[in-house]
């Protein structure tokens, strides 16, 4: 990097943290220490914003260090985003402590440790916190109640976050779009899908707030989780109305409702009429090919987004392996799983090993999937033994399905999955004796039996 000063520094750095390039900030910053000029109060803000959304918690420390060095320790602006830094690092005492060090806290201070609180799942601190500010004299904004309706409604307590809704009216703070769609994104987080869409209707119909892209990419999961096609087309209609049918993140969230209701060809469509597209867009349609047997288009899809030169993820690996598991693809699955390591440097997680162990099962390679478990830098789960047990079933060995089944007993022992599944093993090969006992064992431990069910709303 050549010599530069430091205001140019500064406008670097900045560029970079508000172009969401927060790797690159700090690396800047680094070289700007190298060359010996050390960071003033306008460019702290920004490297603690990028050790916030790393998250960086090491390096916002250092900055911390730097902050209590300067001229103006308690500066507010530089406080508030060190408050910032640590909640979203998962640091809640230490931003706390920065916060009671704060000697003159404005809104902006106080509204940053509410905001903290209520985003690490303490949304009863973030109004304790609430209560003792208005009784200091600073009045909550719309930033305040929006904090407290988020953090309420993604803890389940929706009767609490409709409660703020009401309050925040009667002191003057008229609800926005962000208020709403916190209750509603917390109400589909909870899996109370009904609740939700009965909020987006009260939101548009009696309100009369206009849902954002955000409100109708939130609200889309809900019809995808449930295969509710109906909602899931009216809502589409609704985004194209409102000019929200474009946005990126609503488009991904069109592809997954689509493919998880059956219309892969309709999520299609959706994909090849977005103007632009992320990894998360890419990864929802190839999911969507290798969930319905369409195992050749999700290759040819992810082949694409690599001469494309869009970023492969962890997930677009876990789609294509998924691919190659169902279409019987064992040579191209194996140089995925190797390529993902050594040319993507990605490294393998559980749900890659347990796509791997499926596809190598399915094809009756079934000692090297139990070598490939066998050589795990972590432990097996219940997903990756799951798939040696299933494989060994159908190719009837009898002693790779007790090893999984052990494993599973362990990993499950309130589930009956694994002894239902071992129990068919051994009746294949003429052990009835040792099934019937599974069975009775399944009974006398009244072990939990999940019966597979699929639904889908047409009218």
């Amino acid at each position: 990097m050549f010599k530069t000063n430091l205001s140019r520094w500064v406008a670097l750095i900045n560029r970079s943290s508000r172009q969401g390039r927060h790797q690159d900030a700090l690396q800047l910053f680094h070289q700007m220490r190298s060359q010996g000029f050390a960071p003033d109060l306008y460019i702290l803000p920004s490297l603690l914003r990028a050790c916030a959304r790393l998250p960086a918690p090491d390096t916002g420390r250092s900055l911390h260090a730097v902050v209590l060095r300067s001229a103006s320790p308690h500066d507010a602006f530089v406080c508030s985003a060190l408050i910032d830094m640590y909640c979203k690092c998962g640091r809640v005492p230490c931003a706390r402590q920065v916060f009671d060090e704060t000697l003159h806290k404005d809104l902006v201070v106080w509204n940053s440790m509410v905001s903290g609180y209520a985003q690490r799942g303490a949304a009863e601190a973030a109004l304790l916190l609430s209560v003792k500010m208005k009784s200091l004299g600073a009045k909550p904004d719309l930033v305040t109640w929006n904090a407290l309706i988020s953090g309420f409604a993604r803890e389940g307590d929706d009767g609490m976050a409709m409660d703020l809704l009401s309050s925040m009216q009667s002191e003057d703070a008229e609800p926005d779009v962000f208020s709403w769609t916190s209750i509603i994104t917390g109400l589909v987080f909870n899996f109370k899908y009904s609740k939700a869409f009965e909020i987006f209707g009260h939101m548009v119909k009696i309100a009369g707030v206009r849902p954002s892209s955000v409100t109708i990419s939130s609200l889309l999961p809900a019809c995808a989780n449930v295969v509710d096609l109906r909602r899931g087309k009216q809502i589409h209609g609704y985004a194209l109305v409102a000019g929200t049918g474009e946005d990126l993140y609503v488009g991904s969230a069109l592809i997954d409702m689509y493919t998880k209701c059956g219309l892969v060809f309709e999520a299609k469509k959706v994909f090849d009429d977005m103007y632009d597209r992320n990894t998360v867009s890419w990864n929802s349609m190839i999911f969507g090919y290798a969930n319905h047997g369409y195992c050749k288009e999700a290759i040819d899809l992810f082949n694409r987004m690599k001469i494309e030169g869009v970023r492969l993820d962890h997930q677009t690996f876990t789609a294509a392996l998924s691919a190659c598991s169902h279409g019987g693809m064992v040579k191209l699955g194996r140089n995925l799983f190797r390529s993902m390591q050594e040319e993507h440097r990605v490294e393998p997680r559980l749900e890659h090993y347990a796509c791997v162990v499926d596809m190598l099962g399915r094809a009756g390679e079934l000692m090297e999937a139990c070598n490939l478990i066998a050589e795990m830098p972590m432990e097996a789960d219940a997903f990756v033994w799951g798939a040696l047990l299933g494989a060994s079933r159908n190719h009837g060995n009898l002693e790779l399905a007790e090893l999984a089944a052990s494993h599973l007993f362990k990993l499950e022992p309130e589930s009956a999955g694994s002894c239902v599944l071992l129990s068919n093993v051994l009746a294949g090969a003429g052990r009835q004796g040792d099934a019937l006992k599974l069975k009775k064992l399944v009974k006398r431990k009244k072990m939990i039996t999940l019966t597979g069910c699929s639904w889908m709303q047409v009218a």
